[in-house]
Order: structure tokens, then sequence, then C-alpha cells
């Protein structure tokens, strides 16, 4: 039987990295965009999402039965606030306007949103019909994306994940957890954090990258996800395991310039949508993540 075509956008990133080994270890023919130089030999190509005809190109190349549309400016203090719309909305209409175009229609086109979407909701845990209401130019990117998603509803079956924090080896260090646990690595006597009043829901990616895959196979279609733990971790508790880990403790300096004035205080998921469409899926604990990522090769 030949395998399914996946195709992955934005194949070279932190979480298309392991997606496509989620999705190879399964069975499936991964393909991939990245923005980078890369071989098409290796089923990759070289992709800008904003060049809309070179999009439909690698469509009508790849031809896939499934697609996963990861590739975005994912890093919430980007300063390109030009690129972060281009790339995020723009590109993301590019993509599904030549899968609406092409002979072959996938059986699942599945987005990649942000549980930053919400904001700083007054709702303790935020499922997915929490009033949207996004604090920052990339959530307002993402919202936006996702209302332009909806108007190819009727041509495409769309699904929208809305992921949480989430982590491992290979993140990085702009994002927070990497950059703690790169100081604890090189065993680091302080550190420069800014908002310290925050919690969040962190998943492992492993278990993100899974979640993905089931909802690919599951294909519920027209409906949005919560991607996360329910679980939310301070910064305090995340300082205690990787000191208990790495043997001390470290000196937590606040840096003004890292403290963002409209940031969110809390993101909390309910996952309940999400394991009754797709199971249970046991979540790997975070103090196991950080041990993972202190002690990676």
């Amino acid at each position: 039987m030949t395998s399914k075509r996946v195709l992955i956008t934005g194949l070279h990133g932190f979480t298309g990295h392991y997606l496509a080994q989620e999705l190879r270890a399964a069975g499936y023919r991964v393909f991939g965009t990245a923005i980078e130089n890369v071989s098409a030999a290796d089923d990759v190509f070289t992709v800008d999402l904003c060049d809309r005809s070179r999009v439909a190109e690698v469509v009508e190349l790849v031809q896939p039965d499934m697609v996963v549309h990861l590739a975005a400016i994912a890093f919430v203090a980007h300063t390109d606030v030009q690129a972060m719309y281009g790339v995020n909305i723009v590109g993301t209409r590019n993509l599904l306007e030549a899968l609406a175009a092409n002979k072959k229609t996938p059986s699942t086109v599945l987005l990649a949103s942000s549980a930053n979407v919400y904001g700083n909701s007054t709702q303790e845990v935020l499922d997915e019909n929490t009033i949207a209401a996004p604090m920052n130019d990339y959530a307002v990117s993402k919202m936006a994306m996702e209302h332009m998603a909806r108007l190819w509803c009727d041509r495409l079956p769309i699904v929208i994940a809305r992921p949480f924090n989430y982590t491992g080896v290979g993140q990085s260090d702009n994002f927070l957890l990497p950059k703690i646990v790169a100081h604890f690595r090189r065993q680091a006597g302080e550190i420069e954090l800014g908002n310290l009043d925050v919690a969040r829901d962190f998943s492992d990616v492993r278990m993100v990258v899974q979640a993905y895959r089931r909802l690919l196979e599951v294909a519920p279609v027209g409906e949005t996800f919560n991607v996360c733990s329910g679980v939310a971790y301070s910064i305090d508790q995340i300082l205690a395991m990787l000191s208990e880990m790495a043997g001390y403790r470290i000196k937590v300096n606040v840096n003004p310039a890292f403290c963002r004035a409209n940031e969110v205080k809390r993101l909390l998921g309910n996952n309940a949508k999400l394991l009754n469409t797709i199971g249970d899926l046991p979540p790997i604990p975070l103090s196991e993540t950080l041990s993972w990522m202190l002690h990676a090769a």
C-alpha cells in the first residue's frame, strides 16, 4: 500500500522536526517546506509562504493527502511586525488558496494557531468557547489567521489547533524554558528574566505532535482544539524543579527590558474536547521534560 503523503510547512522548525519523526514512525511519507535552501531530493522544498506562485507550485508537486501548517513567526517578542502579519496571515491564505485549487483535496488540513489568542481572560481554565482577547501582535495575527481560514471551510477540511506553551530539546533559547535550562546546563550563577508573576500550561513537544497526528487521522473538520496539559506552572516552580535537578539555586535578576506591559499573566487550558475526540493522551510530566532537556547530549 502506498504511504499517505503529508505536507508539513515549516518542517525544519522545532515542532516540524518532531512531527516528521512522529509521522514517519506511523508509516507516512513526509514532505516539507522550509525557508532556507534545501534539496527537493529529500522531499523538502524551499518556500517563502508569501510567494503565492511558489506555494502553488509546491502543492502541485507534492499532491498531499494531509497537510499540517506549522510555518509561522512564533516568537511573541519578534520585532518585525510587518513580517509577522505577512507570514502568519497572508502566507496561510496563499497555502489555503493553493490547496483549494489543487486537483486533490486533502483529507485534513491542520492549522496551528495559538492559545495566545485568549489573552488575559478572566476565566480560570480556558476552553475553546472562551472569548478570544489577544494582547500582542503575535496573538492578533493568529486570531486573524483563524478568521481568514474560516473563509475556506466550504472548500477545505480545516481543523484548528490552539497549542498552549510547549517545549523540549532543540527549542530556541529565545523561549523561556530553554533559556532557563541553558543557564542551569552551564551552571551559571545568575539569570536575567522578565515578568516573574506569570504561570503557563506547559506540554512536552512529543505529546503535542502525537496530538497533531491523531487530529490528522480523526479529521474533526471545522473544529478548534486546545492542545495542552491542563496544569499550569509558575516560574518559581520551574526554577525549583531545575534547582533540585542541578543541585544548586540560581540567582534571579529581573531585567525591566524583558518585562512586557501587556504580558499574559496566566494561561491554563482545558483539554477535555481534545481527549474526547482523539482518545487518551498520557501527559508527560514537566519534571520529565525538564530533565530530558537538562541532560540532553
